[in-house]
């Protein structure tokens, strides 16, 4: 009967191809999919290309990179947006690496000659604990995308306010009316977006002006649009190019 394979990828690495062999051949007899390397550099190669790795099985004295280095490597390379788990795997059970290791972020480590049956207990310890480091950086992701869709929720119901208030007076202090009539219907944020989209600036420009984030700028642009029939953002421009007024009022909607 053949056992489930698990989804998530082990990177094993040792620059000894008999003991990467026999680790990976190992491994896969017990349900896990493995990426062999036998050198740093190419174990930060593999890595950056296969997001499924999730493990990472490696030796800690080799040429270049020792194992310390490379897990760090991998930790810069991954940053917070992809979480993984190492386990470390030494023939010398020097004291200092193995708080060295730790220290790192190494999770565990086993010393050569490797018991297989405690290895493969460590690997599926690790693999529970990626799950929930998975699920937290998932959450963190979207705790990200509330807090943007909150504020810009905020900055609409400001500027609903600002419009039952005084509908025709933008925060600039300009009126409405100097723009062309089509522009009259919006919200004074949305003339602040507008007119800096006249002017060409960048939606990250434009966050940076009005103090608001990039995913609200891009809201009011797509409203903008929408409100005044507009196809993009070169056409908004033209219809508020200063140079552009007489032919202005021809922008109309299709």
């Amino acid at each position: 009967m053949n056992k489930p394979t698990s989804a998530v990828k082990v990177l094993v690495v040792d620059d000894e191809p008999l003991i990467v062999e026999e680790l990976c051949e190992f491994l896969e007899s017990s349900g896990y999919r493995c990426v062999p390397c036998e050198s740093s550099q190419q174990a930060i190669a593999r890595f950056s290309e296969d997001t499924n790795i999730g493990l990472v099985l490696c030796d800690l004295h080799m040429p270049g990179f020792d194992g310390i280095q490379l897990v760090q490597e991998l930790q810069r390379i991954t940053g917070k947006h992809r979480a993984f788990e190492a386990i470390m795997l030494t023939g010398r059970a020097d004291k200092q690496d193995v708080i060295k290791a730790l220290r790192a972020g190494i999770a565990d480590y086993y010393q050569k000659p490797i018991a297989l049956n405690e290895l493969l207990e460590g690997v599926q310890r690790q693999e529970v604990a990626l799950q929930e480091r998975q699920k937290n950086v998932q959450l963190g992701h979207l705790n990200q995308k509330l807090q943007d869709l909150s504020e810009s929720i905020d900055d609409l119901y400001q500027d609903l306010d600002k419009v039952r208030r005084d509908p025709l007076v933008s925060p600039s202090g300009s009126s409405s009316e100097e723009m062309p009539a089509i522009f009259t219907q919006l919200s004074p944020r949305q003339l602040d977006v507008a007119r800096l989209v006249g002017k060409g600036q960048t939606n990250y420009q434009i966050a940076c002006e009005l103090g608001i984030t990039e995913n609200t700028v891009k809201l009011y642009v797509s409203q903008v649009l929408r409100l005044t029939h507009m196809h993009n953002r070169t056409q908004l421009a033209l219809a508020l190019s200063p140079s552009g007024s007489g032919g202005r009022a021809r922008v109309t909607a299709h």
